[in-house]
């Protein structure tokens, strides 16, 4: 299932950016983040009235560092925007996955934030040269 719901988040996120970039041509970058995070916390909280088994009090008790979530969320949304408003969606989902898989390699490799370390190996950092390599053929003018 894990896979499954990757392929969904990959394609959402593809949709979203182009969408979110859409809107920000139109009605601004900033205001359509507005639209976009507000319609998510709306959908979010009819989710949890529905859906919801947790406690918002367990927001106390957590790493404080874990709190600039939201944070992120408004950098990943805007900075999206904006890469796929100067390059391609191709172009700019495919720089973002790089730094995306390049990351997360080094939050597993040093064990950041608490998750499980996991070794890095050379054939893993040729992957990624290969990922930056097709890039490259993508910005290529024929």
């Amino acid at each position: 299932m894990g896979i499954i719901f990757s392929i969904i988040a990959g394609a959402a996120m593809s949709f979203q950016g182009v969408i979110n970039t859409r809107l920000s041509e139109r009605m601004g970058l900033f205001e359509a983040n507005v639209f976009v995070q507000g319609s998510a916390f709306l959908l979010s909280l009819l989710a949890v009235w529905i859906f919801g088994s947790g406690s918002f009090k367990a927001l106390l008790e957590v790493n404080k560092i874990y709190w600039i979530a939201g944070a992120l969320g408004l950098i990943i949304t805007v900075t999206v925007m904006l890469g796929i408003r100067d390059l391609s969606p191709t172009v700019a989902i495919s720089t973002i996955l790089i730094s995306q898989l390049l990351v997360a390699a080094l939050i597993d490799a040093f064990g950041i934030l608490g998750s499980e370390k996991v070794a890095f190996h050379w054939t893993k950092f040729a992957g990624i040269a290969l990922m930056i390599g097709g890039v490259l053929v993508f910005k290529i003018k024929s």
